[in-house]
C-alpha cells in the first residue's frame, strides 16, 4: 500500500512561500520526492502539520491547500495502486501529476468522482458549526478512512465507503474495527502511517486508544447527523443507521468535583518554591471561579473582562449556538487577575496559559503536592465499570468546570441560573452531568413533608 509524507522545501519564492514536497514510498524499497506545485507560508505549515490560524483569510487559505493537497495524494495514492510496480518510476508519477493538474484544454472536461469523502468534506465546509465540533468530525474522518484501508488490506482490495451502499451491516462492522483498532495498530503499520491516530501528536505513528461506548455513541452520533443533512440534500435516501441495534446513549457516573475546603486547600498551599506550577494552581483556581472549559480558558485575554465581569462565546456551541456567556468576578478572582496583571511572558493572554496537555499534568502534580487525593467513585470510559479512584490521579481541567457548576448548584438549586453562568442552554440533558444531588439537599426535600 503506497503511503505519502508531507515535507516543506528549504526554499522559498518571492512571495515567502515554500513548496510543500512529498515523499512517495511505493514500496520499502521504492519511494520518489515529488513536487506538490503547493506553496505556502512557513509559519502556516510547522512540523509538517497544517496551522489553524486565527485571521479568517489566513485560514481559508490554509483549508484550501489543504483540501487540494488531500485531492493531489489521494490521485497519487490511486496512480501507485493501479499501476505495476516496475513502472512506478519518479518520471511516471511527475508526468501523470502533471496531467492530474493541467488536464489538455483539447479534451472535454471530465467530471471527477466525487467520493464519500468529498461530501464529508462539502458537509463540513457548508454546516455552520463550531471548530470543536469541525475537529470531532475530522476524528471520525480519519477513522473511516482507517476503516477502508483496513477492508482493503483483508482481502477486498477495491473497497470504498460509498454514500448509497453504506448499510447497518457496515456500521456493525465499522463499530467493531473502532473497539479492537488498538490492538491493529502492530498488525497494520501502513494503515497508521497513511492516516494516523492522532494528527496533533508528537509521535510519529501515535497509537489509537481502547474506544468505549461513549466515544462510539459520540462518533455515530456525528455520523447520523451527517446522513441526515445528505438526506436534506437529497444527495441520497439511505440511512445506515434506520436498523442499527447497537448503543445509542452516553453513560456518564455520578459527577465528581472538589468541595469548596479542598478548593481552599490547594488555592492557600505555599508554592512559592515552584513559580511555574504556582501559574498553572491559579489558573485553575481561577477556572473554578468562572466555570468555563479550558479552551474558552486558554483563548482569554485582559479584553475579555467587561465591566468586573469576564465575557466570551463558548467555542464548543459557537457555531450552532452562538451566545455571549458573563460571569462576574469575585474578589478572589479579580486578586488573581490583578496578581498576573502586566507580565511580560503572557503574550497578551490573561495568565501564562501553557498547552492543555501539560496544564492537566500540573494539575494532577499539585493536587498530589496538596494532598487533595480523596478517593472518589468513577465510570471507566472504556469498560464502563466503576472505579475507586484517588482525585490527584484523574484531577483535569474539567474538574474545575464541575467544581464551580456542582458548588453552585448547591447553594442556589437552579440548573437555569447556573447554567446560564456556565454556558449551557435552559433544559440542557448535558447540564444534568454535573449536577450532584447531595446528602444535604435530600435532607431537605425530605424536611419539605414534615
Amino acid at each position: 500500500m503506497a503511503t505519502i509524507k508531507r515535507a516543506l522545501s528549504a526554499k522559498t519564492n518571492p512571495s515567502g512561500r515554500a513548496e510543500i514536497m512529498l515523499r512517495v514510498s511505493v514500496s520499502h524499497s521504492v519511494s520518489h520526492r515529488i513536487k506538490s506545485g503547493l506553496f505556502i507560508k512557513k509559519e502556516l505549515f510547522k512540523d509538517n502539520k497544517f496551522s489553524n490560524p486565527r485571521d479568517p483569510e489566513l485560514k481559508k487559505e490554509v483549508r484550501d491547500i489543504q483540501d487540494r493537497l488531500d485531492e493531489i495524494e489521494k490521485f497519487l495514492i490511486r496512480i501507485c495502486e493501479d499501476t505495476p510496480l516496475n513502472k512506478v518510476t519518479k518520471d511516471f508519477l511527475l508526468t501523470q501529476l502533471d496531467l492530474f493538474l493541467n488536464p489538455p484544454v483539447e479534451d472535454a472536461p471530465v467530471a471527477p468522482e466525487v467520493t464519500f469523502f468529498d461530501i464529508f468534506e462539502d458537509y463540513i465546509t457548508k454546516k455552520n458549526i463550531s471548530e470543536w465540533r469541525i475537529k470531532h468530525l475530522r476524528v471520525l474522518k480519519r477513522a473511516l478512512m482507517r476503516y477502508e484501508l483496513y477492508v482493503r488490506a483483508n482481502g477486498n482490495r477495491r473497497y470504498k465507503i460509498k454514500l448509497d451502499d453504506f448499510t447497518v451491516d457496515d456500521v456493525n462492522d465499522f463499530e467493531k474495527f473502532l473497539r479492537n483498532e488498538h490492538k491493529f495498530y502492530k498488525k497494520y503499520p501502513k494503515i497508521y502511517e497513511a492516516v494516523p491516530a492522532d494528527t496533533h501528536s508528537q509521535r510519529k505513528k501515535p497509537k489509537p486508544h481502547p474506544k468505549g461506548d461513549n466515544t462510539i455513541v459520540g462518533l455515530f452520533g456525528l455520523m447520523r447527523a451527517f446522513y441526515r443533512w445528505c438526506r436534506d440534500q437529497e444527495l441520497t435516501t439511505n440511512d445506515p443507521f434506520a436498523k442499527y441495534n447497537g448503543t445509542t446513549t452516553e453513560v456518564y457516573g455520578t459527577p465528581y468535583y472538589i468541595s469548596l475546603e479542598e478548593r481552599d486547600k490547594i488555592d492557600d498551599y505555599d508554592l512559592s518554591a515552584n513559580p511555574s506550577l504556582e501559574a498553572q494552581r491559579d489558573i485553575f483556581i481561577f477556572q473554578c471561579l468562572i466555570g468555563c472549559r479550558v479552551s474558552d480558558l486558554m483563548a482569554m485575554t485582559p479584553a475579555s473582562i467587561i465591566n468586573g465581569a469576564i465575557e466570551y462565546m463558548p467555542q464548543k456551541t459557537k457555531g450552532e449556538r452562538p451566545q455571549v456567556v458573563r460571569v462576574p468576578l469575585n474578589a478572589r478572582a479579580k486578586a488573581l487577575v490583578e496578581k498576573y496583571a502586566g507580565r511580560d511572558d503572557l503574550k497578551g493572554k490573561l495568565f501564562p496559559f501553557i498547552s492543555s496537555q501539560k496544564y492537566n499534568v500540573a494539575i494532577k502534580k499539585f493536587f498530589t503536592v496538596c494532598g487533595v487525593d480523596r478517593m472518589v467513585t468513577v465510570l471507566n470510559p472504556t469498560t464502563g465499570a466503576e472505579e475507586k479512584r484517588p482525585l490527584n490521579e484523574i484531577a483535569s481541567s474539567h474538574l474545575a468546570r464541575r467544581t464551580f457548576i456542582g458548588n453552585l448548584y448547591k447553594k442556589v438549586k437552579d440548573p437555569n441560573l447556573v447554567g446560564s453562568l456556565s454556558g449551557h442552554k435552559e433544559g440542557s440533558k448535558a447540564f444534568a452531568r454535573y449536577r450532584d444531588i447531595d446528602e444535604d439537599m435530600k435532607k431537605e426535600l425530605v424536611d419539605l413533608l414534615d
